[in-house]
């Protein structure tokens, strides 16, 4: 098992509940020091003093189990705006919200409004006022290339 997929189940098993999860763990190990990025979502949010938490005991573990022999940096942080959604566990998270999705085919954009374990649809809004259309677009998981959750100012 490669370093990233260790360092993963490492981190699994100081979560604080099943409703947090790792959502990916990306290790730059070029440069010194070596930096270790941990993301991490919860079905429910997650807040600051969960990623302290979680980069603490990971910290004393890493160590522990000597994987970093080298000097490092841990950085444990939740999933930002312009990071993709991953898992199918994320599109159930954000079901109701805006998403684009890119596909081979292009673009598309409208609500998240639901997921199964091979698929997604999404409501798409087209027009204004009496020109209104409303169109569901089903997307098998195989053919997303990335999903963005959009921020609404509205």
């Amino acid at each position: 098992m490669e370093i990233t997929g260790r360092i993963q189940k490492l981190a699994e098993q100081h979560l604080k509940n099943e409703s947090q999860f790792i959502v990916e763990v990306i290790a730059s190990l070029k440069k010194k020091p070596n930096k270790l990025i941990v993301i991490v979502d919860g079905d429910n949010g997650i807040t600051i003093d969960d990623c302290a938490d979680l980069s603490r005991a990971l910290s004393a573990a890493l160590d522990e189990a000597n994987l970093m022999p080298d000097p490092y940096h841990l950085e444990v942080s939740t999933p930002g705006l312009d990071h993709p959604l991953k898992l199918v566990r994320q599109y159930h998270k954000n079901k109701g919200r805006q998403v684009k999705v890119k596909t081979a085919n292009g673009v598309q954009q409208g609500k998240l409004i639901n997921v199964t374990d091979r698929e997604i649809t999404i409501e798409e809004v087209s027009g204004t006022g009496k020109k209104k259309e409303t169109k569901e677009t089903v997307i098998p998981f195989s053919e997303i290339d990335k999903t963005f959750v959009m921020v609404s100012f509205k």
